[in-house]
């Protein structure tokens, strides 16, 4: 006998369910169970916090950064890539490293028509250097856009879709260090790609010619210059791409937008010009911002003919309103799958 009397001696039981919502099924009947239920067990569950010791801040932010950058190399653990995505950033890499190829060459040549064609076509300059990180063919028409819309395409979109979000906060971890880590680990992977070759280009160009002090001296203003504006084009394709990433939970939105944004104000830009004659359009391209604040950091003779500060003033604005709507959105963010 239990303590509310009932027989439960033998270790069978019997159970009876019944269904009913009052709708017009009063009169059905009890469904009896047919089956002989054994005895179970009752235990008790309650819930033990964790009393350890939490790693530091910067140890949670760095996982998240590794979780996102080591999954172009491994994918144990880390964020899936496509094979074929890791190809195409494969060959986008080896196509920005390929002006050190023409170096090398240049340097085998030892005088002559072609040492005088290697070294206008692929030697340090102005334009060479501007054309490196700013160039529109190939530069940017194929190689950094394309690479940017397939490193943020699922960076946050696809949290939002699988609800992973609730993983990251429901440990110790702000939606302020969610973002910075998003931000960096897109920051790292594009300079990686823009900024790294760009770098190799230019030592490349010094070793391979074997320059000495006095080049370096008289390149190097015009190198940092450059430095800067690529570190300007990664920041803002940062800025725009993890933006549009955020308001989706589809990643391909987030890539095809980007590309649509970069593209279609270029081409609107250009008809404006083409038809009426007038530049002030190309402020609203991302692209024609940069490469004019790029022309004048390198001394190059403007293309555009409407003032400096209105490309800064848009890359400015461009800038503050995608990082503003990505803090807005990774706010929004909760801790269960929406």
């Amino acid at each position: 006998m239990s303590d509310d009397g009932i027989d439960i001696g033998g270790g069978k039981t019997r159970m009876e369910v019944a269904y009913g919502s009052g709708d017009g099924d009063e009169e059905a009947q009890a469904i009896v169970a047919k089956r002989e239920a054994t005895l179970g067990a009752i235990f008790e569950q309650s819930y033990r916090p964790w009393e350890g010791e939490l790693g530091p801040r910067w140890v949670r932010n760095y996982a998240i950064f590794r979780h996102h950058v080591y999954g172009l190399f491994r994918g144990t653990g880390h964020r899936h890539y496509h094979p074929m995505v890791k190809l195409i950033i494969l060959v986008i890499l080896l196509f920005s490293l390929m002006p050190i190829l023409m170096l090398f060459l240049a340097s085998l040549s030892v005088g002559g028509e072609m040492a005088d064609f290697f070294g206008r076509m692929w030697g340090i300059n102005r334009y060479n250097l501007w054309g490196q990180v700013l160039g529109y063919f190939p530069r940017n028409l194929c190689c950094w856009p394309l690479l940017t819309a397939l490193v943020v395409g699922g960076m946050i979109s696809d949290d939002r879709r699988n609800g992973t979000s609730a993983i990251y906060f429901s440990r110790p971890v702000t939606r302020l260090d969610y973002t910075a880590m998003k931000y960096l680990s897109v920051a790292v992977v594009l300079g990686f790609v823009i900024v790294l070759s760009y770098f190799a280009y230019y030592t490349s160009a010094i070793i391979f010619n074997a320059e000495g002090w006095a080049y370096l001296i008289d390149t190097l203003p015009i190198f940092l210059g450059g430095l800067f504006a690529g570190i300007l084009v990664v920041i803002t394709y940062t800025s725009i791409g993890l933006a549009l990433s955020s308001i989706s939970q589809s990643r391909f939105f987030a890539a095809i937008a980007f590309l649509s944004l970069i593209y279609g104000t270029k081409l609107l830009a250009l008809l404006v010009d083409t038809q009426f004659d007038s530049s002030i359009l190309y402020i609203l391209s991302p692209y024609d911002c940069l490469a004019h604040i790029g022309q004048w950091l390198l001394g190059i003779e403007s293309n555009y003919e409407h003032p400096l500060s209105f490309s800064i003033v848009s890359i400015l604005a461009v800038n503050a309103a995608s990082i503003g709507l990505l803090a807005a959105r990774v706010s929004s963010l909760e801790v269960t799958r929406e």
